[in-house]
């Protein structure tokens, strides 16, 4: 610490130094001053200076030139180093002046620090003999930790790191037996100091996690406190900085290692080998630290990769939130903001898990299942398994997170991220979770502030109904010995809304163009199976296609709104349409259709943005199958124009449009005729695919009816002649149709409908009759 007099020599030191600065600032602005007086009252001018130089010279003609420039010359002809000398001189007098500004500042940053720490001393000296004001302790190892997290001169950081040691030394407690909090931040800021490019500063850094190890390994034989928090700072440091010096920190590791092993007082105990365990995890640590940098330009493999890091720490609580949460900042920075909600989710989920097993909380969920309301994929944050820790030991689920405010915060930012979505009904979900925490603790202040968010989050429902996208989704497969792991798998990719194919294949065949080499890299256009043995083998081929969500029958009953039918998907569908003489497209009767529906290995939205597909089954349509989808699909816009609580004309127009037109009158007649016609005619006997699509036309006139008499009702006087156009097409397609749906047509119409009438007729006799040999039981038992 510095002593009063070499504070006070400092002090005087600095003092000279601002009177130096001062002096020169008033002795410039004087020189400007009388130079604007002589610019503004005509005294000193070009004009001036040159009428003077001109009778010098008249007056001095006989006189031989001298070889030396006059001085002070503004501007000659025949000599111009005049001027860079004295660019050079005004430039050197402007360097002098810069100088001692940045000089003085960092001085006097500096002191300020010095003078900090001098007085933490002097407030732990005091605290030494007075043990009643030991409660202060807190206080001066809030204002370390924060010397230590800004920007400070490694002279500075040399004398904080030994009051840190000197601190730790004397009050061990006020990092291994109170709270977490401040043993997780000396040991984050120790290790980025760690990487720090001075070898001062490293050394420093090095001896004081070293010492932070020994002391808590000398409480009971185990420093797995300081484990558990150098681990959770690296993952933090490395998920979320990019500024650290790998080869640097690496170094400040092996330097940690020598001192363990040179130790001479721990050399009988288990310190050495646990300190090398740590060293060898955060190695580990390190080296897939990078390869997350190889795939900094790749969104989808960076996070690929730190799922499979979070993954890895399924039995470590602690780290796995830590890389949950590292996850969840990657989304926010890439504005993926409903993947983000996702990682908080499992985050809460994780966390509620482990606080029933400290202890049980009516207020709280009973697990992670509490969550599946809010997303499928929880789940996988069960505590279930042979090998799970136990909160109840050293250094296990002691941080922050695995608390009741932990646990509010994760969720609170859930919320925000599901708003942010625009997933205003998982924001509900979410509440239904936090709102009972409030209540056990009545903070009822929060409560109206949870309540004010759900006000707000239905009238965004209600608001922006009919307005929302949530994404756009494709399938990609890789194939190619280049790709390494992803040779030979598919995935499906999350992307923003109104994504076009165009876009994500320019993405794709870019980054692995120069990763690869854009000669090296093909993209397949169609969507048919790919045979891999027609590949080059030197060659990385994607190819792409647009997928949809598919529902089952039962799934759609139960998926009402368009968040429903996007919200916790697993299964896709996309079609390739061919023919069976090899051609992509042909005539309605030779139309074949191959639908693909792909299971996920889990649910969208998801805590990353591409999932794998495990399952795929194919389905053939043929021709007539083809014509019923595009029906039902025509159906489907009717009904979806028909449904919104305010029509629109326009979109109903456009809908109508489609579907009875001028310029597509030939499609659902020419739909009819090809594959109803000899049903008509009677040439062939009528199949459940044809009386399908019997309904599916009745339904359709039905629904073009309803749209016309709605679009009557919307339009105004400008739009009654079109109306009338309207009308008349559909009178005539409805006269087309009519006569090939109805279900008096084909072979043997008559005589099966005389047939179905006489059992009729036969069953009715035989109910009626015995009826009349039964009633009469009854009734006689009825008055008995």
């Amino acid at each position: 610490m510095l002593s009063k007099d070499d504070g006070s020599g400092a002090m005087g030191t600095l003092s000279k130094k601002l009177k130096y600065v001062s002096q020169q600032t008033i002795k410039k602005s004087t020189d400007m001053k009388s130079k604007l007086e002589d610019v503004i009252l005509g005294g000193s001018s070009a004009r001036t200076e040159f009428l003077s130089r001109r009778k010098q010279s008249v007056s001095s003609s006989a006189v031989p030139p001298s070889p030396q420039p006059d001085t002070k010359l503004r501007w000659r002809k025949d000599q111009t180093q005049f001027r860079q000398e004295r660019e050079s001189l005004q430039g050197e007098k402007g360097k002098s002046y810069v100088e001692p500004d940045f000089l003085v500042l960092g001085n006097l940053a500096s002191e300020v620090s010095m003078v900090t720490l001098d007085m933490l001393e002097i407030i732990i000296s005091i605290i030494l003999s007075h043990d009643s004001l030991q409660n202060l302790l807190t206080g001066v190892l809030k204002v370390l930790l924060h010397c230590l997290a800004i920007n400070q001169s490694s002279y500075v950081l040399q004398h904080a790191f030994a009051t840190q040691r000197a601190l730790v030394t004397k009050y061990p407690e006020l990092l291994f037996e109170e709270s977490t909090e401040a043993c997780a931040d000396l040991c984050l800021h120790l290790l980025r100091h760690c990487s720090s490019s001075l070898a001062s500063t490293r050394s420093h850094a090095a001896a004081s996690l070293y010492m932070l190890m020994r002391q808590n390994f000398e409480i009971g034989n185990n420093f797995a406190r300081v484990k558990m928090q150098v681990t959770m700072s690296l993952s933090h440091l490395v998920g979320q900085t990019q500024f650290f010096n790998e080869e640097f920190l690496r170094s400040s590791l092996r330097t940690i290692l020598t001192y363990a092993e040179k130790d001479l007082d721990l050399q009988d105990s288990t310190f050495p080998d646990q300190v090398k365990e740590l060293v060898c995890n955060l190695h580990m640590i390190l080296s897939d630290t990078v390869k997350m940098k190889e795939f900094q330009e790749d969104p989808e493999m960076l996070l690929d990769l730190m799922y499979r890091i979070a993954k890895g720490y399924q039995n470590s609580p602690d780290l796995r939130l830590t890389w949950l949460q590292n996850m969840a900042s990657k989304h926010i920075e890439n504005e993926n903001h409903a993947e983000a909600a996702e990682c908080y989710i499992h985050c809460a989920g994780l966390v509620v898990e482990y606080m029933n097993m400290i202890e049980e909380k009516h207020y709280l969920p009973v697990g992670c299942v509490g969550f599946q309301r809010v997303s499928q994929n929880v789940l996988e944050e069960s505590a279930v398994s042979d090998d799970v820790v136990s909160p109840d030991e050293e250094g296990i689920c002691t941080g922050r997170a695995f608390t009741d405010s932990g646990l509010i915060t994760l969720l609170e930012k859930a919320a925000q991220s599901f708003s942010t979505a625009g997933m205003y009904e998982m924001v509900n979900e979410v509440y239904k979770v936090l709102i009972p925490i409030h209540e056990a603790s009545h903070d009822y202040e929060r409560l109206s502030l949870v309540h004010r968010d759900l006000h707000e989050a239905f009238t965004n429902i209600i608001s922006n109904e009919g307005k929302r996208m949530f994404g756009t989704y494709f399938r990609v497969g890789f194939y190619g010995a280049k790709f390494g792991d992803l040779d030979g798998q598919e995935f499906v990719y999350k992307e923003p809304s109104i994504t076009k194919l165009s876009e994500i294949a320019h993405r794709l065949e870019n980054f692995y163009g120069d990763r690869f080499g854009r000669e090296n890299v093909s993209i397949i256009k169609d969507s048919n199976q790919v045979s891999q043995e027609k590949l080059e083998p030197g060659k990385a081929y994607m190819q792409l296609t647009y997928v949809e969500p598919y529902f089952d029958a039962y799934e759609v009953k139960n998926r009402h709104t368009y968040f429903e039918k996007n919200y916790n998907i697993r299964r896709f569908v996309y079609s390739t349409p061919f023919t069976l003489e090899g051609k992509a497209h042909g005539e309605l009767a030779e139309q074949h259709k191959r639908k693909t529906v792909l299971t996920t290995a889990q649910a969208f939205p998801y805590i990353k943005t591409r999932i794998t597909v495990i399952d795929k089954e194919q389905k053939i349509l043929v021709p007539i199958e083809v014509a019923i989808e595009d029906v039902q699909k025509k159906l489907r816009e009717l009904s979806s124009a028909l449904a919104m609580d305010k029509p629109d004309p326009k979109i109903l127009q456009m809908v109508l449009q489609g579907c009875i037109g001028t310029t597509v009158n030939q499609g659902p007649v020419e739909v009819a005729t090809v594959f109803l016609n000899d049903v008509v005619e009677g040439r062939i006997t009528p199949t459940r695919h044809h009386n399908k699509l019997r309904l599916c036309f009745k339904n359709f006139l039905k629904k073009c009816e309803t749209a016309l008499h709605k679009n009557k009702q919307l339009i105004g006087e400008d739009q009654r002649e079109y109306q009338k156009e309207l009308e008349r097409n559909y009178a005539n397609v409805r006269e087309r149709l009519t006569a090939m749906i109805s279900s008096q047509h084909g072979p043997g119409a008559g005589g099966s409908s005389s047939a179905l009438s006489k059992k009729t007729k036969s069953k009715s006799k035989y109910v009626v009759s015995f009826l009349f040999s039964v009633l009469p039981f009854y009734f006689d038992q009825f008055l008995t």
